[in-house]
């Protein structure tokens, strides 16, 4: 970019913030942004759809139903969406560790190359027909052809990885899910240059030689990896001296913005040397960045949100036609069946396992950022009924495709069994009640049991806490090793006492369906070990024992199993 149009575009932006109404300002617009795309994702989450649809049916609303968001806001607010999509792309590069690739790099390249040329020539062979069908001009339908069939070859990595993380998915599915969005974006800009250079042979508006647009390409995924590497390495550098968890979200932050203000200076996509930025950290430091990529995922989640509902205010469906009605069907049907077979093609020739062979292609079909990219870089390279038709029928494919491809991919990793298996312990807590984890066979004490008994259970059991229940088994107190020691502190009336006269008194209780997330809360506040579990709060028979220790045992304990059971998935192979 130069400056003539750094200084136009400023000017635009100036403008654009002047002329926006005062009830209507960045900071309310960003406010009723989130808000509602945080509605729609929890109301869409209800439906046991995937959150990133209800954020883009909320941007639809306010785009191109109700007009609150403008083109000029989103034109105002590209800066933001180059930011997200870099936090896209950095949190992908973290589960891009050197052994994934150890263990599936060729699989994955063979895989790339086969699923995004398969959608290539699918959706330019269809396209460049229907073309052909409408205009009877040959070269511009192949031109339209080539184009529509290298931006159908990217996928969206946001919607796609949205999905992963919102279902904790773990496995060689997602392993070949996030390595092909990862790395897809390079192949679609290859894919891109070469097909727009013949394009522009085809209608006479070529300007450079093939050569040196191949070279001007390499440049820039060479530069884009080169200032993800270099900013990860001084990234790793800097943390060395630094370990407030404050101080490393903010460098990381930094950092990350740093890569993007300089890919939007270079005028090239953000993803990948994020994405780079991501990788280097994750194999410099493989332990210290869990934690960097634990605070920028925490922080991440309004970005995505408002992300989303921008990408579905850029609809405008009132200037669809007919013809372009029927091109985008055949964009969306070839593109399709381009990436199923190509990554059916690609799994199989390549010994990948059986599930990727089967789901990957159904994970691949969202389309979002780099496609419209590529879009708006068209229309602005070709004439404009050319460029018209071109970003009309990638955004409306783009917006049925983030639609549905949501769900796709959540098929996808539901049928490969992935779901769930990449939870941490904080995940897994979530989704138990007290019943799951409670002892139901506690070691309790009758009310009226004098000490030599009371020693005798102790004797024959391990547990250090005991319950003391009435005749109808309601807990009146509780009974604890250090109790004991104080009876026989006091020789002289421990003879005589009753397990209902050294019994302490219940401080709290659970209930068997009530949330663990609740229980182990209020046993953390009031630094409890042991919680008796009892039929209901007017009820207080009692039913079982949650133990604080126990309990995290147990959920360490499944969180290893499923990881576990997700990386022997792996080694299938049919």
């Amino acid at each position: 970019m130069n400056l003539e149009n750094g200084i136009a575009m400023s000017n635009t932006l100036i403008n654009v913030s002047i002329q926006t109404p005062g009830y209507l300002n960045l900071a309310l617009l960003f406010g009723l942004v989130i808000w509602g795309g945080t509605l729609g994702a929890r109301l869409f989450q209800k439906l046991r759809i995937p959150q990133v649809v209800g954020c883009i049916i909320v941007g639809i609303f306010l785009g191109d139903v109700f007009n609150v968001i403008t083109h000029q806001h989103i034109e105002t607010l590209e800066p933001f969406t180059m930011f997200a999509l870099g936090v896209i792309g950095f949190m992908i590069g973290a589960e891009l560790r050197s052994d994934v690739f150890r263990k599936y790099g060729k699989q994955f390249f063979i895989i790339l190359f086969a699923q995004g040329i398969g959608a290539f020539l699918l959706v330019a062979v269809g396209a460049s027909l229907l073309a052909w069908f409408v205009t009877r001009n040959l070269y511009i339908s192949i031109a339209v052809g080539l184009v529509l069939g290298a931006i159908a070859s990217a996928t969206a990595p946001a919607a796609t990885v949205n999905v992963l993380w919102e279902y904790k998915t773990r496995g060689p599915l997602t392993a070949a899910v996030l390595a092909i969005v990862a790395l897809d974006d390079a192949l679609a800009l290859l894919l891109y240059r070469a097909a727009a250079t013949g394009a522009d042979a085809l209608i006479g508006t070529e300007h450079g030689s093939v050569l040196a647009t191949t070279f001007l390409l390499l440049i820039e995924i060479v530069g884009a990896i080169t200032l993800g590497f270099l900013v990860g390495a001084m990234l790793y550098f800097i943390l060395k001296f630094v370990s407030d968890d404050d101080k490393i979200l903010g460098f990381s932050i930094s950092c990350l913005l740093l890569v993007v203000g300089v890919s939007m200076i270079a005028d090239i996509g953000p993803i990948l040397p994020a994405m780079t930025l991501g990788i280097t950290m994750a194999n410099l430091a493989p332990r210290e960045s869990k934690s960097i990529f634990n605070l920028v995922g925490r922080f991440s989640p309004p970005i995505y949100t408002a992300f989303f509902v921008l990408a579905g205010a850029h609809m405008e469906f009132n200037t669809i036609t007919p013809w372009i009605a029927a091109m985008i069907v055949v964009y969306i049907l070839c593109r399709a069946a381009g990436k199923v077979m190509g990554s059916w093609f690609g799994a199989s020739y390549s010994h990948a396992p059986a599930v990727v062979r089967k789901y990957l292609g159904i994970c691949l079909l969202p389309q979002a950022g780099v496609a419209i990219g590529l879009a708006i870089l068209a229309s602005r390279q070709f004439n404009a009924e050319l460029g018209k038709i071109i970003i009309m029928v990638v955004m409306t494919a783009t917006f049925l495709m983030e639609i549905l491809g949501p769900m796709l991919v959540k098929v996808g990793v539901k049928k490969a069994g992935e779901v769930g298996m990449n939870v941490t312990e904080e995940d897994l807590i979530k989704t138990y009640a007290v019943k799951d984890v409670m002892n139901t066979e506690p070691t309790s004490i009758a009310q009226d049991l004098p000490l030599h008994q009371i020693l005798e259970a102790f004797s024959v059991s391990d547990s250090v806490y005991y319950p003391v229940i009435d005749s109808q088994s309601r807990i009146i107190g509780i009974i604890t090793i250090a109790d004991i020691k104080e009876m026989f502190a006091n020789q002289d009336v421990a003879g005589w006492l009753l397990a209902c006269d050294v019994a302490e008194p219940v401080l709290d209780k659970a209930t068997p369906n009530e949330p663990l997330e609740e229980a182990m809360e209020r046993m953390r506040r009031y630094d409890l070990e042991n919680m008796p579990v009892v039929t209901g709060h007017d009820n207080n028979e009692l039913v079982g024992v949650l133990d604080y220790r126990t309990v995290n045992r147990k959920i360490s304990a499944e969180v290893l199993r499923r990881r576990k059971v997700a990386d022997e998935m792996a080694l299938a192979t049919s």
